[in-house]
C-alpha cells in the first residue's frame, strides 16, 4: 500500500459506504471512484483498477465485491462486514419502504403510469452506459461481431445467457489472444 494513502477506522469504512449506497441510483462505481480515489485517499488509482477486476471476475455486484476486499484489506472480516453493512443499508430501507408503499397503492393510475415513465428512464440510462462503454472497446470486426452474435442469441433466440457466454467468452479470449499475437509479430 502506497504511504501517501489513508487508513480509514472502521467508523469511517462503514459510513463511506454508506455515503456510496445512499447516493447511488443505477449504479456507484463512478461515485465510488471519486470517493475511494480522489476524496479520502483510501486507494490509488491502480489499486482501484485491480479491486474493480476482481470484483468483475466474481459472482455478485462489482461494488458488494469491491466493498469486501476494500473494508477487509483495511480491519479484516469486520471490515468486510462494515463495508458491506454501510454500502446496503440505506438501500435495503429505500427499497423496503418502497416495496410497502407500492404493495399499498399499486391499483392507482398515477402509480402505474409513474412505473411505465421509470422503466423508460431505466433503459435509458442503461442504453446511454453502453454507449458510453462502446467509445472505449476497440472496434475490430471481430468484436463486432461477437457483440452481434451475443445479442441475437440471447436478445433474439432466446438462449440462456449463461451457456452463451461459456461459448462466446473463451472464443472472444482466444480471438484476442490470435489478434494480440498478430499484432506482436507485424512489430
Amino acid at each position: 500500500m502506497n504511504s501517501s494513502l489513508i487508513i480509514p477506522t472502521r467508523r469511517q469504512l462503514f459510513l463511506g459506504f454508506f455515503s456510496i449506497g445512499l447516493s447511488g441510483f443505477g449504479g456507484v462505481l463512478p461515485l465510488a471512484h471519486r470517493m475511494l480515489v480522489q476524496q479520502r485517499r483510501w486507494l490509488n488509482e491502480e489499486e482501484f483498477t485491480e479491486l474493480l477486476g476482481l470484483g468483475q471476475i466474481l459472482p455478485g455486484p462489482n461494488i458488494v465485491n469491491m466493498s469486501i476486499a476494500i473494508g477487509s484489506r483495511f480491519h479484516g472480516v469486520a471490515g468486510a462486514w462494515l463495508a458491506v453493512a454501510g454500502l446496503m443499508l440505506a438501500p435495503l430501507i429505500i427499497v423496503l419502504s418502497m416495496v410497502m408503499l407500492y404493495d399499498h397503492y399499486q391499483s392507482l393510475p398515477d402509480v402505474q403510469g409513474t412505473l411505465h415513465g421509470l422503466a423508460s428512464a431505466a433503459a435509458g440510462l442503461l442504453l446511454a452506459m453502453v454507449l458510453r462503454m462502446g467509445q472505449k472497446i476497440e472496434l475490430h470486426w471481430q468484436t463486432v461481431s461477437l457483440a452481434i452474435l451475443t445479442f441475437v442469441a440471447v436478445g433474439v433466440w432466446r438462449l440462456p445467457l449463461l451457456p452463451v457466454l461459456l461459448v462466446l467468452g473463451p472464443l472472444s479470449v482466444w480471438l484476442a489472444r490470435r489478434r494480440q499475437r498478430s499484432g506482436d509479430e507485424s512489430c
